[in-house]
C-alpha cells in the first residue's frame, strides 16, 4: 500500500495472506487520532483476531509520521467539560489495551515521528521497528495531564523506571538512536530498509505456531502486569504437549523441513 494517500480516512485494513496491516491515514495532520478512529481501530482489531488466516498484524502510518497522538482539541474540550461520564481518554486507553492483548503477534512499523498517546499505542505492540530519523515525546507533564495507569505501566515494564520517569516527567523529545538505546525500538533501520525489516520479522512470526505464540504472549503480558494466571498458563502448556502444533513441529524437524502450522 502506498504512503501517498490523497485523502484522510479512518484507519485502513489490508489483509495479504497471513499478514494484516492497519494503516493510520490522516497524513496532513500526521495521523492524529480522532474519536471515530478509536472506534474503527477496535473494530479492525476484532476483525483481525477473528480471521484464522491472519498470523501477524502490522500497525503503521501514512506519510511522514506514525502518529501525532490524540487530537488535542478533543483533550481541551474534555478538560472544560463537567460531565462525569467516561471520556474519550478512557476509550484511548481501551484501544491500547485491546492492541496489547491481541491474540496475534503485532509489529509497529514506525515510519516517522511518534508523539503523545501514539507512543503508548506503539508500546502496546509486541515489536517496534523504526526509521533512523524517527523521534518521540510524551508531553503529558507539559499539558497538565496525568496519564492513564495502564499507559504508565507499559512505559515502566517495557522501558524501566528511570526511562519512564525521564520521558513522562520531562516531556523531552528523543531521537531514534536514543529510542533504540532505551528499548523503545526493537530495531532501527534506514528508511529504505524499513519494509524489508518489517517483512522479515512478519515472515518469521507468521511461520511459527499460532496457538503456542498466543499463549506465551498472554503469559508474558500477565507476568509484566504482575498478574500471571499460573493455572491458565500451566493448562496451555500441558495442552500444547499433546496438541497438533507440537506434533507437526517435531515431525518437521525430523524431516528437515519448515513446519506447516
Amino acid at each position: 500500500m502506498s504512503d501517498a494517500a490523497e485523502t484522510a480516512t479512518p484507519p485502513q485494513l489490508e489483509i495479504s495472506g497471513a499478514r494484516a496491516t492497519i494503516r493510520l491515514n490522516r497524513p496532513k495532520h500526521m495521523n492524529r487520532l480522532q474519536a471515530e478512529d478509536l472506534v474503527e481501530l477496535t473494530r479492525l482489531f476484532d476483525r483481525v483476531e477473528a480471521d484464522p488466516a491472519v498470523r501477524v498484524l502490522v500497525l503503521t502510518g501514512t506519510g511522514r509520521a506514525f502518529s501525532a497522538g490524540y487530537d488535542l482539541n478533543s483533550v481541551a474540550a474534555r478538560a472544560s467539560a463537567t460531565s462525569e461520564e467516561p471520556s474519550t481518554g478512557s476509550a484511548f486507553e481501551g484501544v491500547a489495551n485491546r492492541l496489547e492483548d491481541l491474540g496475534v503477534p503485532t509489529i509497529c512499523r514506525i515510519n516517522g515521528g511518534v508523539y503523545g498517546g501514539s507512543t503508548d499505542l506503539a508500546l502496546a505492540c509486541d515489536f517496534r521497528i523504526g526509521v533512523d530519523t524517527a523521534e518521540m515525546f510524551m508531553p503529558a507533564a507539559k499539558l497538565g495531564l496525568h496519564y492513564y495507569p495502564s499507559g504508565i505501566r507499559r512505559y515502566v515494564t517495557r522501558l524501566g523506571f528511570d526511562n519512564a520517569k525521564m520521558l513522562f516527567l520531562t516531556g523531552q523529545k528523543i531521537s531514534a538512536p536514543e529510542m533504540l538505546r532505551i528499548g523503545y525500538l526493537t530495531a532501527m533501520v534506514p528508511e529504505e530498509a524499513l519494509d524489508e525489516e518489517v517483512d522479515r520479522l512478519a515472515g518469521i512470526l507468521a511461520a511459527n505456531a499460532p496457538r503456542a505464540m498466543a499463549g506465551m504472549k498472554r503469559a508474558i503480558n500477565e507476568f509484566a502486569r504482575g498478574k500471571l494466571d499460573e493455572e491458565g498458563a500451566d493448562r496451555r502448556h500441558r495442552e500444547s504437549l499433546r496438541g497438533p502444533e507440537i506434533r507437526e513441529g517435531i515431525k518437521a524437524r525430523a524431516e528437515k523441513r519448515p513446519p506447516k502450522f
